[in-house]
């Protein structure tokens, strides 16, 4: 499946818990598709978390 393919359901998803649940129910599905996310590029070693807290706490690195 490609990104652009992904992006489309993710939304679409989006939407239909938006219109059939409702406004907060939208922002929690939301909250756990970014936290799925990040999780997944961890564990797919994507996303250097080393890195990620470095740059949150100024200490970047452009070598």
């Amino acid at each position: 499946m490609t990104s652009t393919k992904f992006g489309m359901l993710a939304g679409a998803v989006l939407a239909l818990v938006w219109i059939l649940i409702g406004f907060w129910a939208f922002v929690v599905v939301l909250v756990a598709m970014v936290v799925g996310a990040v999780i997944g590029r961890i564990v797919d070693g994507r996303l250097d978390l080393r890195a990620l807290a470095g740059a949150f706490q100024g200490k970047r690195s452009s070598s």
